[in-house]
């Protein structure tokens, strides 16, 4: 309570909780949680010291019915609720407490494993991605001191960053997941300083292609010219796929200018590390090159080194192309352009076997609920100006998942992290001033959302 008995309001606790969030930051950031496919047994202490901690902190938040879903080969699953107050709706809490390895720490300023704060910033592997986002779950529940107005369920994964069985099991459990509105924490802002809401996540498909022209190497001097080299065959049917400007030439893959927030070319320059001098490709709005349009990357060819290259013609060559996709295009229907453009390409004549990979859907928000409005409102609230809309060219496949076994729910993409946290890289970090900006967003949606519910729901019964 505040002087004279008055109530305090949720937004004023939050600058009092930070020091406390902070320390719980480093509690984290402490645990070494890396992500590993499969699971396997050596990973598992730091996996559940991770999971024990984030359970015991959402246990001291106030929610209730704590359980760990285990599925096949994945570490636990998180899940929690606290029950919605009458006629309030449900709002689900994403967040994930496994980490990337800290890769090479002689590029690290401190200690990967240990908190550090450095000009504004926590310096820590997980401080960004996405630790500070569990945290801020944490700190809007105690501003709310474990009784917000809308009901909570809590889904906080230990494999994100490798992929899990989580991703397949909304579809077949529904219910589980059901809920008003999605906060997925996993987000954050374009530039620090510029509250964001990410409204736009790329699919992907991944495609292999192989040419085998001879029954083995054969001498250069003797049959080149007229022997059929693969790789030269493999090459030629990859530049087919970018025209002179490095646009994707690919008929059929989706394509639209951007609209919202998004990077200049300098900022874009800088987050990429593109060497000085260097034009970027592509043409038209940048948002459009990478988070509303097609992308085609080469990531991988079968080929002999060049130390170990011989005076041969070779008779197999293979490589492996990555597409990224339209939010809103179907990530199979990509694959299948991707497919058919290369099988019709026949450089000199020959043509190309192509193997379809995984692919996975992208998502693309609807901006006009209750949800988005409370949301906006909240960020202006916390920030004191406009909320800007961003995508992403990455992909999160729960997010999909989580759509379309929950279609009528407003999914929201948001979080403590900014364009220059460097995330999955050294030194990652958060700012503090974003971290706080975040708990306070949070705090501010929980009760604004619960209102705009009651009111559409009054008004739908008048």
């Amino acid at each position: 309570m505040g002087e004279e008995g008055t109530p305090v309001a949720p937004a004023d606790r939050v600058e009092g909780l930070m020091p406390q969030l902070r320390d719980d930051l480093a509690r984290l950031v402490a645990i070494p949680s890396v992500s590993a496919t499969g699971y396997p047994p050596e990973t598992h202490a730091a996996l559940l010291e991770a999971r024990d901690a984030v359970v015991e902190l959402l246990e001291g938040a106030g929610v209730e019915s704590i359980r760990s879903l285990d599925l096949p080969d994945t570490a636990p699953v998180v899940l929690g609720e606290i029950p919605a107050p009458e006629g309030a709706p449900t709002v689900l809490l994403y967040g994930h407490y496994d980490i990337v390895p800290a890769g090479d720490e002689e590029k690290w300023e401190s200690p990967p494993f240990e908190l550090t704060e450095r000009d504004g910033a926590l310096v820590g592997r997980g401080s960004a991605d996405t630790k500070s986002n569990i945290v801020a779950h944490i700190g809007a529940l105690r501003a709310w001191e474990g009784r917000p107005p809308v009901g909570i369920k809590i889904v906080i994964e230990g494999q994100e960053e490798v992929g899990s069985a989580l991703n397949d099991y909304p579809a077949t459990h529904p219910d589980l997941f059901r809920a008003d509105a999605m906060l997925i924490a996993d987000m954050g802002s374009v530039r620090p300083g510029v509250p964001t809401l990410t409204i736009g996540l790329r699919g992907m498909a991944q495609t292999t292609m192989e040419v085998e022209t001879l029954a083995g190497p054969k001498h250069s001097g003797q049959y080149g010219g007229a022997a059929p080299d693969a790789l030269g065959v493999l090459l030629q049917a990859l530049a087919t796929l970018h025209d002179e400007h490095g646009d994707v030439a690919v008929e059929g893959l989706r394509r639209e200018p951007w609209t919202g927030a998004g990077y200049s070319e300098d900022e874009f320059r800088t987050l990429a590390e593109v060497k000085d001098g260097l034009p970027l490709v592509g043409s038209g709005d940048l948002g459009s090159r990478v988070w509303s349009g097609p992308a085609i990357t080469v990531t991988g060819i079968d080929v002999n080194s060049v130390d170990d290259a011989l005076n041969a013609v070779n008779a197999r060559a293979r490589a492996k192309i990555n597409t990224r996709v339209h939010p809103a295009q179907d990530a199979d229907e990509a694959q299948t352009a991707v497919i058919r453009h290369l099988e019709a390409a026949r450089p000199f004549g020959i043509g190309l076997t192509v193997h379809p990979g995984v692919t996975g859907n992208g998502f693309l928000a609807e901006t006009t609920g209750p949800a988005y409005r409370a949301a906006r409102e909240a960020m202006e609230a916390a920030w004191g100006i406009e909320a800007s809309y961003a995508a992403t060219g990455g992909s999160i496949p729960l997010v999909n998942a989580l759509h379309v076994a929950v279609p009528q729910a407003e999914i929201l993409l948001l979080g403590t992290t900014d364009g220059y946290a460097n995330i999955h890289a050294p030194n990652e970090r958060v700012l503090l001033d974003e971290f706080e900006k975040a708990v306070l967003v949070e705090t501010e949606f929980l009760g604004r959302f619960a209102e705009a519910y009651r009111a559409g729901s009054s008004e739908e019964a008048a």
